[in-house]
């Protein structure tokens, strides 16, 4: 059996899992259309969005006890896959070629995950674990879904990038002057570390002058990053302010970023937010985490190419751009070839 593409041997977020209530919704994954839907035991079940009869999409379908009816003809698929019943042939018994294509799918972090690859997760890799899931210390909730005219690429790549800080987040996560007495640059970016992993890259001792730094910020001050990439189109940040500018004691986040490629050059985006404050406000952190991603969403779907080119030498590039260069390579090296060029 030849191999399945890298891309679809790798979990990826698909929809929120309060998307999928009792009735099949369609979605996309690596330009493949899917139909998530619930079995008796509230299971999430993700196939491919096509009836084996006459190809329609079996999101336009309903379930019945436990059974996804193809609305077209009516034929019901349990749980497995197998059609079970065919309205126009009672006595029929199908056979076992008669079925549905499925892949796998959990649940994990309030989204919904699905692998591709034929041969099941098995012979995948890993689902992504954002560390922080497992911190009582932090609370944790979901922002977006956001759709993004642009490759997953480019949109993980942005999310590793500081130097641009001071010009897309002014007033927020950067400045184009530092406050009055401070020596230096406020847009420079100091060297930082950057180390392979097994699930990708590492970016260490990264700082960036901010004069909100999140939610609760009172003050400008130089915050300490560190940058996971921990699957291909998934990554973390983690975050720590100085005691003297924050309003909470000992206050620290961290954000995940889960990108769904949808198709080469567009994608479904989500941001897992795990904070220090056991008494959020959520509506006033989503409201923030929304702010800024609104500020990048324009940039990021002016970028040309919208896939993300791999070629050394495609785009210039710079030490302040250390992060992104590995992760290029990384993609490179790993065989990724949906959404880069």
């Amino acid at each position: 059996m030849a191999l399945s593409p890298i891309e679809h041997q790798h979990w990826h977020p698909v929809a929120g899992a309060d998307e999928v209530g009792p009735q099949p919704v369609a979605a996309v994954l690596l330009a493949q259309p899917l139909v998530l839907w619930r079995d008796t035991s509230g299971a999430i079940q993700a196939w491919a969005d096509q009836c084996p009869h006459r190809g329609a999409r079996l999101s336009l379908g309903r379930v019945c006890e436990g059974r996804l009816t193809c609305p077209y003809h009516g034929w019901q698929f349990d749980a497995s896959g197998q059609c079970v019943q065919v309205p126009a042939l009672p006595a029929f018994t199908p056979p076992t070629s008669h079925r549905a294509q499925v892949f796998a799918a959990c649940e994990q972090g309030g989204l919904i995950w699905v692998c591709l690859d034929a041969a099941g997760p098995a012979s995948g890799r890993a689902l992504p674990v954002f560390e922080a899931e497992a911190d009582a210390q932090l609370y944790k909730l979901n922002c977006g879904p956001y759709e993004v005219a642009t490759s997953a690429g480019r949109i993980v790549e942005n999310f590793l990038d500081m130097a641009h800080f001071g010009f897309v987040h002014e007033g927020w996560l950067g400045m184009r002057q530092l406050p009055e007495g401070v020596m230096g640059q406020a847009t420079e970016i100091p060297p930082y570390q950057v180390e392979t992993t097994l699930q990708g890259l590492r970016a260490t001792g990264c700082r960036a002058w901010q004069p909100r730094s999140s939610v609760h910020a009172t003050a400008a001050a130089q915050i300490d990053y560190n940058y996971e990439v921990i699957a291909p189109f998934t990554a973390v940040l983690c975050k720590v302010a100085p005691a003297h500018s924050v309003s909470l004691p000992a206050f620290r986040e961290s954000i995940a970023l889960f990108v769904c490629p949808l198709t080469p050059s567009s994608s479904r985006v989500w941001f897992r937010l795990a904070v220090a404050d056991m008494t959020p406000d959520a509506a006033a952190l989503r409201d923030f985490q929304h702010s800024i991603f609104m500020q990048d969403k324009p940039v990021l779907e002016s970028q040309l190419p919208k896939t993300l080119p791999l070629a050394p030498r495609a785009e210039l590039h710079t030490a302040a751009d250390k992060a992104s260069v590995a992760y290029r390579r990384h993609l490179s090296q790993l065989g990724i070839t949906f959404g880069v060029s």
